[in-house]
């Protein structure tokens, strides 16, 4: 078969949705349809996700084991530092496959060479936690070389569609441009050592330069053709992955709380953990999957960018409610050097910031606050304090995650009995004053031409 002969963005011969069938030639990179029926995550793009549960597990480990050493501020930075780039990494590669995904052999095989750069990458974190807990030189090196695989990478990708794609060459080559830019940046940090406070502001203005990649080299979201319901899938597809390190800590908080030889000696403390654990990590998952993300983008394409970079405070929430969930059960097991007011604000405090995010990006996606909203968020606060303040007054830890486990469940109870009308009702609404239609893929309307 030749290359002509191929289906660009899917297909007999394409990637199709999600069957995995090999485009056997190079398939040009012309851009796929944006308003593609039944277009779900590919096998090979669940395969990429998976590379970052090590990183995300690395990090959440490493975060758990400072902050039950005492060490809260130097580990919150760490974890910032670490969720960060691992967001923004995968956030690159999602809406490039969204929008350009081949499924061809070169595809793949770039996208392999991502894969080993992000494990490169998960490799380098325990170094960079380590120096900030020591709070010398920032060592980054082993991140930054990890980075650097998987931009050579992306670069490869930006090139195939600029120059396979007339339409998105200039979009292409910019941002082809501004990531080589910003990741020479990367390379300086990682490998001229500087004192602490230097290091830390230029991350911080590396960091800013990240998060307007898109706009320097798409002039936003909107400029590439990303399926609405695709991208919408892929997020939740991460949160998925991310709410697993909630069932990661839950078991790591477990382990020795279990009594006998056999493990079947299970005492109130374990009890506990394991319901507050799972309890939480599926009261997280109901909230998510309460919004529906891919309807929303379907009539506001214009605000994929605060649907992407929104969602990396989501990331760090649930990333951080798993970390607080392997504190809580150092701390029963008496590993821990912090008190029991302490273990409580670990976990309050991502789930809050995850339940918020949620929140908030509900509400700026829709243009639409509303009284029910606020006072759903306003008690599911509410329990999170009350968490914090029995855990003060000295009443047990296993009662305080309870209670805690009970602030998403607050959002769930209202949404099923009474939510689901209301949010219907925004949606209706959202659609009779919808943006106005993507245009068809280029690909396609050479073919009608």
């Amino acid at each position: 078969m030749s290359e002509s002969e191929d289906v660009p963005g899917g297909g007999e011969h394409g990637t199709g949705g999600g069957g995995g069938s090999l485009a056997h030639s190079l398939v040009p990179m012309s851009g796929r349809d944006p308003g593609e029926r039944g277009r779900v995550s590919s096998p090979l793009e669940l395969l990429f996700d998976l590379t970052f549960v090590v990183a995300v597990g690395t990090a959440a480990g490493q975060f758990a084991d400072m902050v039950a050493e005492g060490a809260y501020g130097k580990g919150a930075v760490a974890f910032v530092l670490a969720m960060f780039a691992i967001s923004v990494a995968w956030i690159s590669f999602s809406w490039f496959s969204s929008a350009f995904g081949t499924d061809d052999w070169l595809y793949r095989v770039l996208t392999m060479l991502q894969m080993i750069g992000v494990v490169v990458f998960a490799l380098g974190l325990p170094a960079m936690f380590h120096s900030v807990r020591e709070g010398g030189h920032l060592e980054l090196r082993a991140m930054v070389i990890g980075y650097v695989v998987m931009r050579v990478a992306m670069v490869a990708q930006w090139w195939r569609a600029a120059r396979a794609a007339p339409d998105f060459h200039d979009v292409g080559m910019a941002s082809i441009r501004w990531t080589v830019v910003v990741q020479a940046g990367w390379v300086v940090l990682g490998f001229v050592r500087m004192p602490p406070a230097a290091a830390f502001t230029v991350f911080a203005l590396l960091a800013v330069l990240e998060l307007l990649l898109p706009v320097l080299g798409q002039g936003g979201a909107g400029a590439t053709p990303w399926h609405p319901h695709h991208v919408a899938e892929r997020y939740s597809l991460f949160a998925i992955i991310t709410l697993g390190e909630g069932v990661v800590g839950t078991v790591a908080s477990s382990g020795e709380l279990l009594g006998g030889r056999d493990g079947t000696m299970w005492t109130w403390d374990a009890v506990a953990v394991v319901i507050a654990g799972v309890g939480l990590t599926f009261g997280m998952w109901w909230v998510y999957f309460a919004v529906p993300f891919g309807d929303i983008l379907v009539h506001r394409r214009s605000r994929g960018y605060l649907f992407g970079y929104g969602h990396m405070a989501v990331f760090l929430g649930i990333a951080g409610a798993g970390a607080g969930l392997h504190v809580a059960g150092l701390s029963l097991e008496h590993h821990s050097d912090i008190g029991g007011t302490a273990v409580v604000l670990a976990l309050a405090l991502p789930v809050g910031l995850y339940l918020l995010t949620v929140y908030l990006l509900h509400t700026l996606l829709l243009s639409a606050p509303d009284r029910f909203h606020l006072m759903l968020i306003s008690l599911t606060l509410l329990v999170l304090l009350a968490a914090a303040l029995l855990a003060a007054a000295g009443v047990s830890l296993p009662v305080c995650l309870l209670v805690l486990t009970l602030a998403p469940f607050v959002s769930v109870v209202g949404y099923e009995t009474v939510g689901h009308r209301h949010q219907r009702r925004m949606l209706a609404r959202l659609a009779e004053t919808a943006e106005p239609a993507e245009p068809a893929e280029p690909a396609k309307r050479a073919e009608t031409a």
